[in-house]
């Protein structure tokens, strides 16, 4: 149930679909007696997506998120394992032509492919089934792994998840594939601005994870006041950003993390 609302939730207050929609309730009621608000509507909407659009909102929403957790440090010691969360690969599309098809995030299999090559010991795990409200056989995991395989990750060092349809089922599902030992060590391979709240769901599922951020969208400090030249990368941004921290809350406040944002464990 969880799964369902927060996933149509999701569509319906996705940033573009929302102010198209303020936008459209407002035209709609040009029509009727309450015109006022229709143009308020209207107008809120259009400099809302200015706002979202060309202002610097979504690198400022997105630092905080993408420098929780600084980039892993190779000279802490050989990894038991590396764990790649899905989302790359769109497993419709995917299955309409037979082939893997990188939908956006592919800094996760390339950094996945290189850590492999790096660790030869290491086994590596993709997590990701289908997040699909519609319901059909192609599952991410199984395009993931073919891909991994062309970039030369051995078929028997992988272990394909395909059962997870969102973060905290890729948490608690993974522990259960890997059966982690005490003392092993296993890299989280997931974008920056994922990171706290993947971090948060693998703590909550007792399985002990290091962070290995990748698909950095924000520079550094410099970059937070940069005005974007498209709105739609603008938007992008400020949208992935308010669903990382809409997600940490709802999480959070339904028990699924114990911090509202987490961190690095003090030594």
């Amino acid at each position: 149930m969880f799964f369902v609302l927060s996933k149509i939730l999701g569509y319906a207050f996705l940033l573009a679909n929302f102010l198209v929609g303020m936008g459209l309730i407002g035209a709609i009621l040009l029509l009727t007696p309450f015109r006022r608000l229709g143009r308020r509507l209207m107008i809120a909407s259009v400099a809302l997506f200015a706002i979202c659009g060309f202002l610097p909102l979504g690198n400022l929403l997105l630092y905080p998120l993408e420098s929780r957790f600084p980039a892993w440090d190779a000279a802490r010691g050989t990894p038991d394992g590396i764990i790649v969360l899905g989302g790359s690969i769109d497993e419709s599309l995917s299955e309409a032509h037979g082939s893997p098809v990188i939908r956006g995030d592919a800094d996760r299999i390339v950094a996945t492919a290189v850590l492999a090559r790096k660790y030869p010991n290491a086994r590596v795990v993709f997590s990701g089934g289908s997040a699909n409200l519609i319901w059909n056989d192609a599952k991410e995991a199984d395009y993931a792994g073919k891909l991994l395989e062309s970039l030369g990750v051995d078929k028997s060092r992988l272990l394909l998840e395909r059962h997870s349809r969102n973060t905290d089922e890729n948490a608690r599902f993974s522990k259960d594939a890997v059966a982690p030992k005490d003392g092993e060590r296993w890299l989280l391979v997931t974008s920056a601005y994922h990171m706290p709240r993947s971090i948060g769901l693998f703590r909550k599922a007792g399985f002990a994870v290091e962070a290995y951020p990748v698909d950095w969208r924000v520079g550094g400090p410099g970059d937070l006041l940069g005005i974007s030249k498209i709105a739609v990368s603008g938007i992008w941004r400020t949208d992935t950003a308010l669903r990382e921290w809409i997600g940490l809350f709802a999480y959070w406040a339904t028990g699924r993390i114990d911090d509202l944002f987490p961190g690095p464990k003090k030594n």
